[in-house]
């Protein structure tokens, strides 16, 4: 099982990239929320099988289509954090 905190930068807010994180994480069966924080970025934590969360990932690299994304950078999530079912949206 594979947990990640992941920050996206670029042009990601405003351009329905927390819609896009959470469809796309239930197509895959992944756990987790997604954020805008104020400085700009979007910040996700996900948890799930490896290669679904490495899939999840990948498709947060490229973003949906308005969405210029500049940098991801990814680090583990503690072991004590659980995640929600079904992935949420987080204001």
């Amino acid at each position: 099982m594979l947990q990640l905190r992941l920050v996206v930068r670029g042009a990601v807010q405003g351009v329905g990239f927390r819609w896009f994180a959470r469809e796309t994480a239930q197509r895959l069966g992944v756990a987790g929320w997604v954020r805008n924080r104020e400085d700009g970025s979007v910040e996700i934590a996900v948890s799930g099988e490896d290669d679904r969360v490495e899939q999840f990932a990948a498709a947060m690299e490229r973003g949906p289509g308005h969405a210029s994304v500049a940098g991801v950078s990814r680090d583990p999530l503690g072991d004590g954090e659980a995640l929600a079912r079904p992935f949420e949206i987080r204001r």
